[in-house]
């Protein structure tokens, strides 16, 4: 349940308890990466014996922070007007007060920045999670960027990452933690995936037992490279293979449209569907033989390569971005070049070419890859590691 923030402290006295206690901030909790972890760690501290509490400004998500027994507190601070996130700074003061907070975890820019003035007013260690590459075109938004900068540790979801904080903002090396965000590798094991759950996702999306299932999941945003992916199929012209395009549009029906245009004027409407947001990815997974990740930038992560690799598909990833890390080049999976269709078809061709042998390595390999570095138990303990290098001595808490 979601709890309203308690009324000011008249004092400014805090004396930390014997156990850890943190305090994750995000903008909301409706669907996506950032939201996954920011819950995994939220019941990982938990379980750990220390003191879990999150804050947003609500969303679907915090019902599974209720079923784990995490105290979810609402506030807008997905908010970006000023006045705003100066009223956040003290409501969350209050809430590192009263909740008797050691540990601020920042997970985004606009909670960061009311985080951090939060987390200095009441002397209290402040983490952030660079997540992406945070684009700047101009001074001001660099300012703005920098926030995620400013934690006693940054914690980077890849190697690029890192590379990139270090190179545009020149935060000390001894400062950055990687930390590759991890996935459920029960959820994603193909022997919980029932042929039932397979079947109805074929069924429903009326695909042909006679056909290659290629897929490109991911939410429906220009840079993730569906027009790429789209001409390379035009350009493969195989008569034995069906495509999917999957994930929300998160209201950008506009590309939507456009994207069902292209595939029209291309002649490629009973090749290609656009079948929106899917509840049951792991066996949209399974139902396919080839996952692409085209993406024209750099991903910060890309969570699909590895959720795929842990199912043992085959998958083709760009050559940049943190896809370099996650996919091993003709070992886990292959690697193309970004905005480059054609390829991408020559790639999709030879991939469909592979002996079986081939394929059961690759796959064996992928899933592997993915169990040895992936987990989510490696990104929670990991992650309970840096809480403990700020934590109080006799608050640091184990697994």
């Amino acid at each position: 349940m979601n709890r309203n923030v308690p009324k000011p402290f008249t004092a400014k006295s805090f004396v930390n308890q014997n156990h850890l206690s943190v305090m994750q901030v995000l903008p909301g909790l409706v669907t996506g990466g950032v939201e996954r972890g920011t819950i995994d760690i939220a019941i990982a501290v938990a379980k750990a014996g220390g003191k879990s509490i999150v804050v947003s400004s609500g969303g679907p998500m915090t019902l599974e922070l209720e079923r784990n027994g995490i105290n979810h507190f609402q506030l807008p601070v997905d908010s970006k007007n000023p006045f705003v996130m100066i009223k956040n700074i003290k409501k969350l003061q209050n809430l590192i007060l009263t909740e008797n907070i050691n540990i601020t975890h920042a997970r985004s820019r606009a909670p960061a920045w009311s985080a951090w003035r939060a987390a200095i007013e009441t002397n209290t260690s402040f983490v952030t999670t660079f997540h992406g590459t945070y684009s700047y075109n101009n001074w001001l938004k660099r300012q703005y960027n920098s926030i995620m900068t400013k934690g006693e540790r940054v914690i980077a979801i890849s190697n690029f990452i890192a590379g990139h904080i270090l190179k545009n903002y020149g935060v000390p090396r001894k400062q950055i933690r990687v930390i590759p965000r991890g996935i459920d590798l029960e959820k994603y094991n193909p022997s919980n995936i029932s042929h039932e759950r397979i079947i109805k996702l074929a069924h429903k999306w009326r695909m042909p037992d006679d056909k290659r299932i290629i897929m490109l999941p991911g939410r429906l945003s220009r840079w993730k490279g569906h027009r790429v992916f789209i001409e390379a199929i035009k350009i493969l012209q195989r008569a034995d293979v069906q495509c999917l395009i999957v994930g929300s549009d998160r209201n950008q029906e506009n590309y939507r449209n456009e994207l069902q245009d292209h595939i029209i004027q291309l002649g490629l409407h009973n090749k290609i569907h656009v079948v929106g947001h899917c509840d049951d990815m792991p066996a949209a997974y399974m139902l396919t033989d080839l996952v692409i990740s085209a993406s024209t930038d750099p991903e910060a992560f890309g969570r699909v390569a590895i959720e795929a690799q842990a199912l043992g598909r085959l998958v083709i990833g760009t050559n940049h971005g943190g896809s370099k890390e996650s996919i091993f080049n003709e070992k886990t999976g292959w690697l193309v070049e970004p905005n480059d269709p054609i390829e991408l078809a020559f790639c999709l061709n030879d991939i469909l070419n592979v002996t079986n042998e081939k394929r059961a390595e690759i796959a064996k390999n992928a899933m592997n890859h993915a169990r040895q570095y992936y987990s989510k138990e490696t990104m929670c303990s990991k992650t309970l590691d840096v809480y403990n290098e700020l934590a109080p001595r006799d608050a640091a808490v184990r697994e």
